[in-house]
């Protein structure tokens, strides 16, 4: 007997909209994509201009937000995987943002 793997191919992200409780994400493949934005604690804890400063990485296999030192996947959107930043690491993240 053999198995044959799939080989599953992402699509990649084409453009970010941001509300105030939504992130969705245009994809290559057509699809747009919505998810709570309570799904990435930084993104609900930013400024309207912070949320604005986006750029796709890995050829928009990603999404970086370099004033929030926030990654989020394609891949795990498609997935449903929230945020796996630990309490403790987006406590102190919120601190850090309090003393400035």
């Amino acid at each position: 007997m053999t198995i044959s793997a799939i080989e599953l191919e992402i699509p990649c992200a084409l453009d970010v909209q941001l509300s105030e409780d939504t992130l969705t994400v245009e994809l290559s493949d057509g699809r747009r994509i919505s998810v709570p934005i309570e799904w990435y604690p930084r993104l609900v804890y930013a400024t309207p201009r912070e949320r604005d400063h986006w750029r796709l990485i890995g050829r928009g296999e990603g999404i970086h937000w370099p004033d929030l030192d926030e990654d989020i996947s394609i891949e795990g959107l498609l997935a449903g995987r929230p945020s796996g930043e630990s309490q403790a690491s987006f406590k102190k993240w919120l601190s850090s943002r309090s003393n400035t």
